[in-house]
C-alpha cells in the first residue's frame, strides 16, 4: 500500500476532496488531513490524522529497539564471557540480558519518538506551519491510478507532493525540510 501526500490551501477544498474520494471507495481510515487546526478539522467532521502518524513514536521505538538488541548482546556476550559471578553463566542469562535491553530500547526510543514529528512528514513541517493542509491518502496498488485521476481531475489546484510506503523504516533519517 502507497501513501500519496497532498497540500492544499483551504479547509473547504479539502471537505470536497474528502466527499469526492469517498465517492471513489476511499474510506475515512485510509484518508487523514494534518493540519495545526485540529479545530477546524473537528468542525468540518474530517478524519484527522492520529497521533502515530502526527508523532515519531513507532518509528523511534524501532531504532530503540535495535540499538537495545546491538547492547544487550554485546553486554550478554561480556557477562558469557567473564562470569562476574564467579560461576557459569548460562545461556539462558544471555537470551534475558538481550530481551531486557531490547525491551528498555523499545520503551526509551518510544518516549523519545512522543516528542518529535514523524519522519516522514517533517518535509511538510513549513507548509503546516504556513496554514497547509497535508492529505495522506492511502491507496492499494490497484486504487493508486484512480485516486491520482480524481485528485487531478476535479481538484487541480492541489499540490501533489509525493509518494512513500505506509510502513516505517528504522533505518530511515529524516527528510530534510522543504519550503513547499
Amino acid at each position: 500500500m502507497k501513501r500519496l501526500y497532498y497540500l492544499a490551501d483551504e479547509i473547504d477544498e479539502v471537505e470536497r476532496i474528502s466527499e469526492d474520494l469517498h465517492k471513489e471507495g476511499i474510506t475515512d481510515w485510509r484518508f487523514h488531513i494534518l493540519s495545526r487546526d485540529d479545530a477546524g478539522l473537528y468542525n468540518h467532521q474530517l478524519h484527522a490524522a492520529t497521533p502515530l502518524q502526527r508523532c515519531d513514536l513507532i518509528h523511534r521505538s524501532e531504532q530503540g529497539a535495535m540499538i537495545g538488541f546491538f547492547l544487550g548482546s554485546i553486554a550478554g556476550y561480556i557477562a558469557l564471557q567473564l562470569s562476574p559471578t564467579g560461576n557459569d553463566v548460562h545461556w539462558m542469562t544471555f537470551i534475558v540480558v538481550i530481551v531486557l535491553f531490547t525491551m528498555f530500547g523499545t520503551w526509551v526510543g518510544g518516549l523519545a519518538g512522543l516528542s518529535h514529528e514523524n519522519y516522514k512528514i517533517s518535509q511538510f513541517h513549513d507548509a503546516l506551519d504556513n496554514g497547509k493542509y497535508l492529505i495522506m491518502v492511502d491507496a492499494r496498488r490497484h486504487e493508486e491510478p484512480k485516486v491520482r485521476a480524481t485528485m487531478n481531475r476535479y481538484h487541480p489546484d492541489t499540490n501533489y507532493v509525493g509518494m512513500d510506503s505506509v510502513f516505517t523504516n528504522p533505518l530511515a533519517h529524516p527528510q530534510p525540510t522543504s519550503h513547499i
